[in-house]
């Protein structure tokens, strides 16, 4: 005799076309939400990534700037001359240094460090020229091409210099002087408000006259290194050393 066949229980048979199609739709309303939020705060995220790396940026190369600054050589344009190689704008910057990079020999660059126009955008550019003895009675800045440039700021940001002698008043300028700055200001600002920024710092020049007058006949150095002491001092702060006369 044959068994008659059970009906099949009810509970065994799965979802309903409603459940998939509700199951769907609050599918999509949780993924909208999560989109919404995404796009919400994601653009912040990007904007703050963004400004961690463009103050990481800038701060090496405030560093770099400053060591450029910091290697500058009494060296004079001429043979017969008494002042050094140096002029100082609040825009730029041109002074001699030890050649650095790889592959170089032993010798001297003249470096310069200004603003100048790329694509109608105003950038911070490092270039160089292999330093040579220049004719007197041209200015040495005419007589100089430098090559190599290298763009170390561009918008929104501005880099301006001041500098300072012995006695540790800024100013905006450093023409035709007989000893080099004993410390070089450098004050970042954003273009389009003029605010000035926390990146700003000061470089110590380490030489600041030719070395027969490094030390005086007592033996004592004179009065520029006795003022490079008071800034490399880290138990005076900054602010209080420098008496800021420029901007």
């Amino acid at each position: 005799m044959k068994r008659r066949c059970e009906p099949r229980r009810r509970g065994e048979a799965g979802f309903t076309l409603i459940e998939a199609l509700v199951a769907l739709a609050l599918m999509g309303l949780v993924l909208s939400a999560l989109a919404t939020v995404t796009a919400q705060w994601l653009p912040n995220w990007n904007r703050g990534v963004d400004r961690v790396q463009r103050s990481e940026l800038i701060g090496i190369t405030l560093e770099r700037i400053a060591a450029d600054l910091g290697a500058a050589e009494f060296i004079s344009p001429g043979r017969d001359g008494e002042k050094p190689l140096f002029d100082g704008a609040a825009r730029s910057v041109t002074f001699v240094r030890t050649m650095i990079g790889p592959n170089v020999g032993i010798g001297l660059d003249v470096v310069r460090i200004g603003e100048t126009t790329d694509e109608g955008r105003l950038v911070m550019v490092r270039s160089r020229a292999p330093f040579a003895p220049l004719s007197p009675g041209v200015s040495p800045l005419k007589q100089i091409n430098t090559k190599d440039p290298v763009v170390l700021v561009g918008p929104p940001l501005r880099v301006s210099f001041a500098y300072a002698g012995p006695d540790l008043k800024f100013q905006d300028s450093w023409h035709d002087l007989d000893k080099l700055p004993v410390a070089i200001m450098l004050t970042v600002r954003d273009a389009a408000s003029g605010s000035v920024l926390g990146f700003s710092t000061v470089a110590p020049v380490h030489v600041d006259a030719p070395a027969a007058s490094d030390k005086s006949g007592d033996g004592k150095s004179d009065s520029g290194n006795d003022a490079k002491d008071d800034i490399n001092d880290d138990s005076k702060p900054i602010n209080s050393t420098l008496k800021q006369g420029g901007q």
